[in-house]
């Protein structure tokens, strides 16, 4: 960079200041700022030189007047939008349901398998079986059979279970874009019964919790789904060729849904999944007395 000589011009005249090409882009108006200064500078002491000393504030204060003005013309660096400290506590905060727990020696251990219906009923069941049985549950939501049979030994992990409550059916039956369903009931059937043969291998006892009801009308999120009674009567009958307990899930909740239903929604409030919860620590406990 040239160094800036002082202004040689007359008081009154405009001094031009030539820029190299592209600096007068507002990106580079911050780094103009600073050369004009410079050179205002050098302006200033040489003016000061020569105009009379009640004068000799004038330069400075134009000077300073017309920096001020391009500087306040440059665009202003926007900061970055945050995010609120209770939203992103909100988005980073785990679910409890799905929290692993540290066995107490010498409790039964249970294991839930399941979709967001058996996490809504999860914490329930653990407290209501606190100091009796170490309930874990799969640390993600069970989805359809196929999503069971490809994962269930990851599940089933190394340890003895002692019980285990294994649902499958909502997203099974529930309609794809293409109008079909996710597992149609002959596949359904075919992967239940892979499940139950590899599940009777752990030698832990089992419990198939039946699909609990799909309100009729728009839902939301929007869709669609096939008739719960058709994949419950294929589970059932898979179920009791094996020998599995049943805890009928649909029963239990059918006559208070409207009460303990969410609106246009398959899911349950608070006190719905602590209903569907008793239901299960009973199943389990009738389990354990065996």
């Amino acid at each position: 960079m040239t160094r800036s000589r002082p202004y040689q011009g007359k008081l009154g005249q405009h001094a031009v200041l030539p820029l190299p090409q592209g600096m007068h882009s507002p990106d580079t108006r911050y780094s103009i700022i600073d050369t004009l200064g410079v050179l205002a500078i050098d302006s200033v002491i040489h003016l000061s030189s020569v105009i009379p000393t009640p004068m000799k504030t004038l330069p400075l204060l134009l000077v300073l007047a017309s920096l001020s003005l391009f500087a306040a013309d440059a665009p202003k660096v926007q900061p970055a939008e945050k995010t609120p400290a209770r939203a992103k506590a909100k988005a980073k905060a785990p679910n409890p349901a799905m929290a692993p727990i540290e066995d107490v020696a010498g409790l039964p251990r249970v294991l839930l398998i399941g979709d967001s219906i058996s996490i809504g009923y999860t914490l329930p069941v653990r407290q209501e079986l606190a100091g009796k049985a170490n309930v874990h549950r799969i640390p993600t939501n069970g989805g359809p059979t196929k999503n069971g049979t490809a994962n269930l030994a990851k599940w089933l992990g190394e340890g003895k279970w002692d019980v285990i409550h294994f649902n499958f059916g909502l997203h099974d039956l529930r309609h794809m874009e293409d109008g079909k369903r996710q597992v149609e009931p002959a596949d359904y059937e075919k992967n239940l019964r892979s499940l139950v043969a590899d599940l009777k291998k752990t030698g832990a006892k089992l419990i198939f919790g039946t699909t609990t009801p799909v309100p009729e009308g728009k839902l939301t999120p929007q869709r669609t789904f096939g008739d719960v009674a058709t994949y419950n009567d294929i589970a059932l009958k898979v179920m009791k060729e094996n020998g599995v307990a049943i805890d009928d899930l649909n029963a239990t909740i059918t006559p208070t849904l409207a009460q303990h239903q969410n609106k246009a929604d398959v899911h349950f409030n608070a006190e719905g999944s602590a209903v569907l919860g008793k239901a299960v620590v009973k199943s389990i406990n009738a389990a354990l007395a065996k």
